[in-house]
C-alpha cells in the first residue's frame, strides 16, 4: 500500500473516532438522557436556527442508546430569555430520539430550556441552558462601517436643532418684524434641515473603503 493510502486510512480513522464538538447540554433524568442545544451553533441574531433535542435511553449493548419515539407526547419545552417565554412547538425527526423547533433568535445573550412534564411516566422538570446568541459582529464580512451610526446621530442633532428654531419663530419667542420674513424664515430653515438630511445620507450610502 502506497503512504498516500495509508495516510488516508489514517485520516479517516481519526476522523471517525473524533465526534464533531457541539455545545449541546445534556441532562439526565434516569433512565433517561436528553441533549438540547442549538441546530446551527453558533447562533447569530437574525439567523433562522433551530432547537434540537435528542432524547435516549440505555440500550441493550453497553454504551448504545437507544432514541426515544413520541418523547414529548407528555412533556412540553419552553424557551426562556430573561422574562419573556414562548412554548415551543415540537417537530420530529425522522430519526428515532430526534427532535426540533424553528426560531429565529432576536436578541443576543442568555437562552435556556425547559422541560416539563412525563417522559413515559417519569417526571420531568428541569432548565436546561444552551449556548448564548450572538450579535452578528460574529459573521459581518465586509464589517459594518461604524461612521454611518456617527452620521445618523448628527443627522439627528442637526435636524431636532432646526425643529427647536422653527418652534421658536413660531411660538414668538424669537420675534420677526412681519409675516412675508416669518414666512421665508421658516422656509429657510425647513430648507437647511431637508439640505442637512440629504448630505447626511450621501455619507451613509456611501461606501466605505477597506482597509488594505
Amino acid at each position: 500500500m502506497s503512504i498516500v493510502g495509508i495516510i488516508t486510512i489514517v485520516v479517516l480513522a481519526v476522523t471517525i473516532a473524533v465526534p464533531l464538538s457541539w455545545a449541546h447540554t445534556t441532562v439526565t433524568v434516569s433512565p433517561y438522557d436528553i441533549e438540547v442545544g442549538w441546530g446551527l451553533e453558533p447562533p447569530v441574531v437574525g439567523v433562522r436556527n433551530t432547537f434540537v433535542f435528542h432524547v435516549t435511553e440505555p440500550g441493550e449493548n453497553p454504551g448504545v442508546k437507544t432514541g426515544i419515539i413520541n418523547a414529548f407526547h407528555g412533556m412540553t419545552a419552553t424557551a426562556n430569555y430573561g422574562g419573556i417565554t414562548k412554548t415551543l412547538e415540537i417537530i420530529s425527526d425522522q430519526r428515532p430520539g430526534f427532535y426540533f423547533s424553528d426560531v429565529i433568535p432576536t436578541k443576543t445573550g442568555t437562552v435556556s430550556v425547559t422541560l416539563e412534564g412525563e417522559l413515559n411516566g417519569v417526571q420531568v422538570n428541569v432548565d436546561v441552558s444552551i449556548e448564548d446568541v450572538e450579535s452578528t459582529a460574529l459573521l459581518d464580512f465586509p464589517p459594518l462601517d461604524i461612521s454611518s451610526d456617527q452620521n445618523v446621530r448628527a443627522l439627528e442633532a442637526a435636524v431636532t436643532s432646526m425643529q427647536s428654531d422653527i418652534e421658536q419663530l413660531r411660538s414668538g419667542s424669537d420675534p420677526v418684524t412681519d409675516t412675508t420674513s416669518y414666512n421665508f424664515a421658516v422656509l429657510g430653515l425647513s430648507l437647511g434641515v431637508a439640505a442637512v438630511v440629504l448630505s447626511v445620507l450621501a455619507l451613509i450610502r456611501r461606501p466605505s473603503k477597506l482597509t488594505q
